[in-house]
């Protein structure tokens, strides 16, 4: 079995993520850092199908010792996911450099230097990298300035790698369309999630399935790298 770090792995996308690696014959990291408890059940969920095929690592991505011990505690990988990812409304007037850090730091920084400390593991297996970005790294979202900046960068780092680590690993994107509507202080209106819906081309939101569904093909595409994939049902068409 193949063995597959997903950061933010303990619920909604990164979960869903986990479950379908793990079904196609992938050991599961489940990094979480608040999580924890949604982490456990999901190992113990995978780990009753198949035994010791998963276990939960913890770590504050604000945070550069943690990410070198999370670094530390994989011994051997053929894909990371770089998939955790902080959301939430901010104006430019509303912003400060505590917000600027915190963003960045998860976003765009941790994704970096987990590739980079990860990069010579990843080359022993001829392994992969696959970033989860967002539609809106090209077209930027209104009141999410540094958002949109973070994933901006994810997306020109993800481009960057897939030049600096070629040949022996691979480094690929997916960027969600309206997949999940957000939680956690980043709610919307009834109203917002209508006018939204029109906006997609398919008049509709995908699922966490759909995005788990192309990391799998990008993770056992062997002649792709430097690929960003829109997930987006059309939304992009109308932006």
């Amino acid at each position: 079995m193949k063995t597959a770090l997903i950061t933010g792995g303990a619920a909604r996308i990164g979960a869903q993520i986990a479950k379908t690696l793990h079904k196609n014959n992938f050991k599961i990291i489940i990094h979480c850092n608040q999580s924890k408890d949604k982490a456990q059940l999901l190992c113990d969920e995978l780990n009753l199908s198949k035994a010791d095929s998963a276990k939960v690592v913890v770590g504050d991505l604000n945070n550069i010792d943690s990410i070198n011990s999370i670094i530390d505690s994989v011994s051997s990988i053929d894909l990371l996911v770089n998939n955790a990812s902080v959301f939430y409304p901010l104006s430019v007037d509303e912003s400060n450099s505590e917000n600027w850090n915190n963003i960045l730091d998860i976003n765009l920084k941790a994704p970096f230097f987990l590739a980079k400390g990860l990069s010579h593991k990843l080359t022993s297996n001829k392994g992969s990298i696959i970033n989860i970005i967002d539609i809106h790294a090209d077209r930027p979202l209104k009141n999410h300035s540094i958002y949109n900046i973070s994933k901006a960068g994810l997306k020109m780092l993800t481009l960057t790698l897939a030049k600096e680590l070629a040949p022996s690993i691979r480094v690929n994107g997916v960027s969600p369309g309206s997949i999940l509507w957000p939680q956690e202080g980043a709610e919307i209106s009834e109203d917002q999630k209508i006018l939204m819906l029109e906006r997609i081309a398919l008049k509709r939101q995908g699922s966490p399935q759909d995005i788990a569904d192309t990391v799998l093909f990008l993770a056992n595409s062997n002649y792709l790298t430097g690929q960003i994939i829109n997930v987006d049902g059309g939304r992009t068409l109308n932006q």
